[in-house]
């Protein structure tokens, strides 16, 4: 007579098992994704944001400097006096304005938004 062989104790996990644990690893790197992406942008807006505040301090300490009917852009607000330096992978441009008229805008290379400062300091 044949026994039937089996086999007490065995270890491991089932196919069933292994599919559950795939399964919900795949939800949740669905959710998880979509939100990394969503904070990579918002950093990048950030980073825009700085550049133009520090734009607007360095004009600003260049027109405390000089005289507020001079005219402030890039190259000024980048010299070792003043201190802006901007950001890698970043645009921006100061139009070359007196104090009331100041201007620029600042937009990172993997971002689509485009921000600007005035001469209040008013972000939009």
């Amino acid at each position: 007579m044949l026994k039937a062989l089996s086999v007490k104790n065995e270890k491991g996990f089932t196919l069933i098992e292994l599919l559950i644990v795939i399964a919900i690893i795949g939800i949740l790197a669905a959710i998880a994704i979509p939100q990394f992406n969503q904070y990579k942008t918002r950093a990048y807006d950030s980073d825009s944001k700085a550049n133009l505040h520090n734009i607007y301090l360095a004009c600003k300490a260049y027109w405390a400097d000089t005289s507020s009917a001079n005219s402030c852009d890039l190259a000024k607000a980048a010299e070792a006096t003043y201190g802006f330096i901007q950001s890698t992978k970043m645009t921006v441009v100061a139009a070359a304005a007196v104090e009331t008229g100041f201007t620029a805008t600042a937009q990172h290379n993997s971002s689509t938004k485009v921000l600007s400062i005035d001469s209040n300091g008013n972000i939009t």
